[in-house]
């Protein structure tokens, strides 16, 4: 069991299952919404995983071309999930919205390609250019 929430507290999730893998992902829309060269998420189970509080959604066409929506906290703005229409069974926390960050373990890059010269892609993890094969996520 996990558990998170945004920066004041308004939105809270938790867990009643293990995150099933960990992604930096250098995308245009992670880079923005993160305010970094990336944005590291905590893959689960999306009916592992419950929400209270009030998020905004924003909904978007991902590099991939895929619609996804991203969910703020309406109160601070902190990003606290995102779900992909690709992978409507998954839904992807930030990391930095964990309660406990060393749950968050990194097992892939995605979008590699994308990510500036300046943001560190770790080469001890496999790093794709774009979005890897379902195959390669699971």
């Amino acid at each position: 069991m996990f558990s998170g929430s945004c920066q004041c507290g308004a939105v809270r999730y938790e867990s009643q299952a293990d995150p099933m893998m960990g992604v930096h992902c250098h995308c245009t829309a992670c880079r923005k919404t993160g305010g970094t060269g990336h944005s590291s998420h905590l893959v689960a189970a999306r009916d592992a995983v419950r929400v209270t509080g009030t998020v905004t959604e924003y909904e978007r066409k991902a590099d991939s071309g895929t619609a996804v929506t991203s969910a703020f906290c309406s109160k601070c703005g902190s990003p606290v999930y995102s779900r992909n229409a690709a992978r409507p069974e998954l839904i992807m926390l930030r990391a930095s919205s964990l309660d406990d960050p060393e749950i968050f373990k990194p097992s892939i890059s995605v979008y590699t390609s994308r990510a500036p010269s300046w943001d560190h892609v770790d080469p001890a993890l496999p790093g794709f250019a774009a979005m890897p094969p379902a195959a390669a996520r699971s």
